[in-house]
């Protein structure tokens, strides 16, 4: 397979992580750091940042096919200043543009501990640059969503498709073309 097989998944993260650049531009510093009314350890800017760790480890092991998703750098200007952030999702959505000419299925190694051995040598798995970009787009989709509750409940309005996978999203375009 060749790089052009990703290509929708490619697009379909730097949707993703633009749609959340778009959803900062609109907020408030305030509403980005204010903690959710029923979770006080959550706010938007963490869960954000919590996202573009993932990424941030994700390209930090493409050139040696290693991701280690335990070694996140976890810069809290991330979660508390929302221009950082901005121009942390502009660095990414660059670097997704950058991987187009890389082969979709190169094999990697992940690491993530997920507490079931303490042989760190049984947290490491085989997978690929595409299965990573799946990863990545799922666990966006998911944080996205509970930011949307956050701002929920801060009576802030989000854009229904904010929060919601491409697949459905693109599901849903299609009966809505149906129904016409």
């Amino acid at each position: 397979m060749n790089s052009a097989d990703c290509s929708i998944l490619l697009d379909d993260n730097i949707a993703c992580l633009a749609q959340g650049k778009a959803l900062l531009e609109g907020l408030t510093d305030e509403l980005f750091t204010r903690p959710g009314p029923t979770e006080p350890v959550a706010w938007v800017g963490s869960h954000l940042r919590h996202c573009l760790d993932h990424y941030d480890s994700f390209f930090r092991g493409v050139p040696e096919g290693r991701m280690d998703y335990d070694k996140r750098v976890r810069d809290p200007s991330l979660e508390t200043e929302r221009v950082t952030a901005i121009a942390k999702i502009s660095g990414l959505l660059t670097a997704l543009e950058d991987l187009k000419q890389s082969p979709a299925d190169k094999a990697v190694l992940v690491k993530m501990d997920c507490g079931d051995n303490a042989d760190e040598s049984t947290w490491w798995s085989d997978s690929s640059l595409r299965r990573e970009l799946q990863f990545l787009i799922s666990h966006t989709v998911h944080h996205y969503a509970l930011m949307v509750l956050l701002l929920k409940g801060m009576g802030v309005d989000v854009d229904p498709s904010f929060g919601v996978a491409p697949s459905t999203l693109r599901h849903l375009r299609s009966h809505a073309a149906c129904a016409r």
